[in-house]
């Protein structure tokens, strides 16, 4: 498997240096403030959490404030440039701890935070320095609340070659979605090395591998194949694999036990230990119409973990809704469909629905538990006039799963969002 993966990424630099590179993008630049953008985007958010007992069901209503800055680069042979952004939260209702610092029912009233980077660029080629928000399949940080994730390092992104991208990031320090402080998550440090490779203009693949420091060490392929069927329709097949690689002293730390007379934590004696989850789905278009029907399988000692130094977002597999679908020996099933009522003559206007079975989890308890969960979004963005881009999501989640695993729940999650252009 290993040799495969190797040679799928040789595959790919060969056949790149085979095509003329891109056109220097640093020789295009217009310079620092010619290039240069500020966009502010106002997210309104309210979520609902039934947890069906009432004990910890919540309810949170939030205004945030996203501002970005990114400048362009100065001309010459190398380009300079800073990028920033601002943030705030202000609580309206209620509160959660992934949108507000604070304690459980006394949370922080607001959470701002402020952070910028350095960028340099040769040809193609970027290093960013300071505080970013990555998006690769093994760091992805999180912008699925209030206030978006992230991290403080270097980033080094390469478009020399076209269709062909390489990454490599050193990353010491993580901001939480709900920290204001620059190193909540008490990062010690997290490394990144790999890239994706266009080979056709329907065949893609991606090769990643990470290293979070006295945590785990993670490599990640994907594979994305799409076919032309008749005219308006498609075939694509999706594979993502995970392989982790559990460090001893953190699988200790989480699986301790209690004191039954003392109450003190016992940590555990496990070894290391490792995990492997991959996931393939298949979607069939036909106009405005997209069925899909994915598997996904984990494997190992544990379940997949994720977000302990590299992103609330690193789960790139195709059964993550509310549950990731994610326990230990979990297969699961997802049958969804998709509607996008352009074709109906409302544009901007988008359905999704889907249903995902889980069984087969080791919880321990003699027996294989079971979950489910039934998905729905509608989404909404205003495609002209004065509040052109104002957009409306709504997700609902009705999850249900076996009591030794986890807890039912109903969610409801509504967000309303409004981007402005301010340079």
């Amino acid at each position: 498997m290993q040799v495969m993966k190797w040679s799928a990424l040789a595959l790919a630099v060969t056949a790149g240096t085979t095509q003329l590179a891109f056109a220097s993008a640093q020789s295009e630049s217009k310079g620092f403030v010619e290039d240069s953008s500020l966009n502010l985007l106002l997210r309104n958010t309210y979520w609902n959490r039934d947890y069906n007992k009432g004990e910890y069901d919540r309810n949170t209503w939030g205004q945030g404030f996203i501002g970005t800055f990114e400048s362009g680069f100065t001309q010459g042979t190398v380009g300079v440039g800073v990028d920033a952004f601002g943030l705030l939260g202000l609580k309206l209702d209620g509160g959660q701890g992934d949108m507000f610092p604070g304690e459980r029912k006394d949370w922080d009233d607001s959470v701002g935070q402020a952070g910028a980077a350095v960028k340099v660029r040769l040809s193609n080629t970027v290093i960013k320095y300071g505080d970013q928000m990555p998006n690769l399949p093994v760091l992805a940080y999180d912008d699925s609340r209030l206030l978006p994730q992230s991290f403080t390092g270097t980033m080094i992104t390469s478009n020399e070659i076209e269709g062909l991208e390489l990454n490599a990031g050193h990353f010491t320090a993580e901001s939480p979605m709900a920290s204001a402080a620059r190193d909540d998550g008490r990062l010690k440090s997290t490394d990144v090395v790999g890239g994706s490779y266009q080979f056709t203009d329907n065949f893609s693949a991606a090769l990643y591998f990470s290293d979070v420091e006295d945590v785990y060490k993670k490599k990640y392929a994907n594979a994305n194949w799409t076919i032309p069927l008749a005219e308006e329709q498609a075939l694509n097949f999706d594979f993502n694999i995970y392989k982790t690689d559990f460090d001893k002293d953190f699988v200790s730390a989480l699986d301790t036990t209690e004191d039954p007379v003392t109450g003190d934590e016992i940590p555990g004696a496990r070894e290391s230990q490792d995990n492997t989850i991959w996931s393939l789905a298949g979607k069939y278009s036909v106009g405005s119409h997209a069925f899909i029907l994915a598997y996904q399988q984990n494997s190992g000692d544990r379940g997949y973990s994720y977000d302990y130094g590299d992103g609330g977002s690193s789960i790139w597999l195709a059964n993550s809704y509310y549950s990731d679908f994610n326990a230990k020996d979990e297969k699961s099933w997802q049958a969804s469909y998709e509607l996008d009522f352009a074709g109906y003559g409302v544009p901007g206007l988008s359905w999704k629905t889907a249903y995902v079975y889980g069984y087969d989890i080791d919880v321990g308890a003699g027996s294989d538990a079971k979950e489910r969960e039934i998905f729905n979004q509608v989404k909404y963005t205003i495609q002209e006039g004065a509040a052109k881009d104002l957009s409306f999501k709504a997700r609902n989640s009705i999850y249900r799963t076996d009591n030794r695993y986890g807890t039912d729940l109903n969610e409801w999650r509504l967000f309303v969002e409004y981007p402005l252009e301010i340079l």
